[in-house]
């Protein structure tokens, strides 16, 4: 059996090391399966300039990385702001090689809307601070803990907190744009049901942006569950994978 590339996009504050916990985890359930976690512009393996750099810019880099590994047809995987960028990794790959998109607590505005002006809970005032300021900062500790943190051990959360970077300002306020979006890809969306960053309702509205989903997965968990809850969290991507192995003898 065959199984597609599993492609793992972060969320905004974090770069692709937030996902080393679930992978190890998936090494163990699914050896066969190929995992590639991307960093996204503006982070350690890929320098830019935070001010500056497009959801665009971030799209273009993850479908080279995807490239680049070989892999042909994949599942990908956005958390939290990667809702921003899974929707145009997916039109730019098409439905031909995509076979599957899952949102993970994912972050995604009404079409021709930004993040900030959506964004609800406490993150907000982060949020338009940046748009006042005009470039990048960390996110205070306090409220990274707050809000993506709950129900954690204290290593858990301390690893959490350790991993943070800075964020671009400007994507927040980009408007999102998901024209290019190809209907005939199977759309997971994975909602975790105690997220002090984007409530339940939140991610409900989320779907609504998106225009529906396939299919609906509840982990009772925080915001950040790839650090809280990894082993559960490669049960269910490894499952999702699964699904579209191929015997290709």
């Amino acid at each position: 059996m065959t199984w597609p590339g599993l492609v793992l996009v972060h969320g905004g504050a974090h770069a692709a090391d937030c996902w080393d916990l679930t992978m190890a985890e998936l090494s163990r359930c699914a050896p066969e399966l190929r995992v590639l976690a991307v960093d996204l512009p503006g982070r350690a393996s890929r320098p830019a300039d935070l001010a500056t750099v497009t959801i665009a810019d971030w799209v273009n880099s993850a479908v080279a990385d995807i490239d680049d590994a070989g892999f042909d047809d994949v599942v990908v995987v956005g958390h939290s702001m990667g809702g921003l960028t899974v929707p145009g990794i997916v039109a730019k790959l098409g439905a031909a090689r995509v076979r599957e998109m899952i949102l993970l607590a994912a972050f995604v505005p009404p079409q021709g809307s930004s993040v900030v002006a959506a964004l609800r809970g406490p993150l907000v005032p982060l949020a338009r601070s940046a748009g006042r300021i005009q470039r990048s900062f960390p996110m205070p500790r306090a409220l990274a803990r707050f809000a993506f943190c709950n129900g954690m051990t204290r290593e858990q959360r301390e690893l959490t907190l350790s991993r943070l970077c800075m964020e671009s300002p400007a994507v927040i306020f980009e408007p999102a744009d998901r024209s290019g979006l190809p209907n005939g890809v199977p759309r997971t969306w994975i909602m975790t049901l105690r997220d002090r960053a984007l409530s339940r309702r939140q991610q409900l509205d989320a779907i609504k942006s998106l225009g529906g989903i396939d299919t609906m997965v509840c982990l009772d968990a925080c915001h950040d569950v790839m650090f809280s809850q990894p082993a559960r969290l490669a049960e269910v991507l490894a499952e999702r994978c699964r699904r579209h192995a191929r015997d290709r003898s």
